[in-house]
């Protein structure tokens, strides 16, 4: 079943590709129930292994996750009955071969995100993120990124971490209260409460990482799947952007906005100068190494190989399977409806240049530009732009991004809603 619907929709890449249909109003509501009931046995469950107010602020931590990842699914970020279930599945039955410790309950989700991610909560729902499929190069990739997560379901991280919330609350009241007696070094004192709590729950942080590291790997090598994969992923994962790297032309700009009626206009392309910021201000303060809460790739590979010596020898990423090509087809495409689904307009319209500037789709992606741009028009009509659009950082952002954003910043309300009806023409 799962080979056939993937010829389907390969078959359909023939024609303008299609969106996958969010029209799953049962299947969420079906999984909303279970979700709740779940919830509710977890926190009867931390009621009885936590007595007390421990167990009353965990109790609190879950209905308040559960009340926010319920919006989230009600606000449409994950897709059901996908062809990308089948495949989460069939991999996760693979990491199952001699390994009875797996969870038979996990409940499989797949998010509407471009970042290659995952997570597994606490009452068993895992949650693949379509980005995985885009970014990573074959099926034992992804498995390696379900083990590290299952790693972490596993040795129940998630219920670490919000009793380490709770001390941590606890402890800051305390702290908070007898600085209220000490004027002259509150403002220090309150940072130093700040940095202590990131650095120390960054130090834990790593600690688990490396953890769920070992503990996957474990789970992955008993498998199926090539044990070389687990370090090529982690070394893939390393190189990910959310913004592409990858130059936009300003011929793609003249290309696609000397519309009919409105001619292109090179002032679009003014850069601000930046030079007279300074950006360093406050970066001696926090220690950017010191509060990064996954530590540096090349650390969990040398880990990894210290403790696993076959790990040590080099070999190349494999040959993706038919269906997993497939899916990273798909996946690719459902890239600008991803954004459009998490409000991210600018990046949409930013990629969509980019996949046209390559010669992708070019029906599909002008098409995109127009959902997007009419977004912004609205944005801009409303005075909130800074929500859809980022502000030039040239610290942190490459020279064609930065390029990019001030030609949207520089467009006029009219200029905008010129572009938005010309390429809704398209949609």
């Amino acid at each position: 079943m799962f080979l056939l619907s993937v010829f389907y929709v390969v078959t359909c890449f023939g024609q303008t590709y299609k969106a996958i249909d969010t029209a799953d109003y049962l299947q969420r509501k079906e999984f909303l129930k279970i979700f709740s009931l779940n919830n509710e046995s977890l926190i009867k469950k931390s009621k009885a292994d936590y007595p007390g107010k421990k167990g009353s602020e965990l109790a609190k931590v879950y209905k308040n996750f559960e009340k926010d990842f319920t919006q989230k699914v009600k606000d449409k970020n994950f897709v059901f009955n996908s062809v990308f279930d089948e495949k989460v599945k069939s991999l996760i039955n693979g990491l199952r071969k001699n390994n009875s410790q797996i969870p038979q309950d996990l409940k499989i989700l797949i998010a509407r995100d471009n970042t290659p991610n995952a997570y597994c909560f606490a009452d068993g729902t895992f949650v693949i993120n379509m980005g995985l499929f885009n970014w990573l190069n074959n099926d034992d990739q992804v498995a390696a990124v379900i083990a590290h997560e299952l790693g972490h379901k596993i040795s129940d991280h998630s219920l670490k971490d919000f009793i380490s919330l709770i001390d941590h609350n606890q402890t800051d009241r305390l702290l908070v209260q007898n600085i209220k007696y000490d004027k002259d070094n509150s403002n220090k004192r309150a940072f130093d409460i700040l940095k202590n709590r990131i650095y120390k729950n960054g130090i834990e942080n790593r600690k688990q990482e490396m953890q769920a590291d070992s503990l996957g790997y474990a789970i992955f090598k008993k498998s199926s799947f090539r044990p070389a994969e687990f370090v090529n992923t982690l070394k893939r994962l390393e190189d990910f952007d959310t913004i592409s790297p990858r130059t936009l032309k300003l011929d793609t700009y003249k290309k696609y906005f000397s519309l009919p009626n409105q001619e292109f206009k090179e002032k679009w392309l003014k850069k601000e100068d930046f030079s007279l910021y300074n950006y360093n201000h406050y970066k001696e303060k926090l220690n950017k190494d010191s509060v990064r809460s996954h530590p540096e790739i090349s650390l969990r590979v040398d880990n990894l190989r210290k403790i696993f010596p076959e790990l040590k020898t080099e070999e190349k990423d494999g040959k993706a399977s038919d269906s997993f090509a497939a899916l990273e087809k798909i996946a690719r495409m459902e890239t600008l409806p991803n954004f459009y689904n998490s409000e991210d307009y600018g990046v949409g319209i930013y990629t969509s240049l980019q996949y046209l500037q390559d010669g992708e789709e070019e029906k599909y992606y002008r098409s995109w530009l127009g959902k997007c741009f009419s977004k912004i028009y609205e944005a801009r009509k409303n005075y909130n732009l800074n929500r859809y659009l980022d502000r030039v950082d040239p610290k942190n952002q490459s020279e064609s991004y930065q390029q990019f954003l001030n030609f949207m910043w520089n467009l006029s309300l009219d200029e905008i809603k010129n572009i938005a009806d010309f390429y809704k023409k398209e949609s």
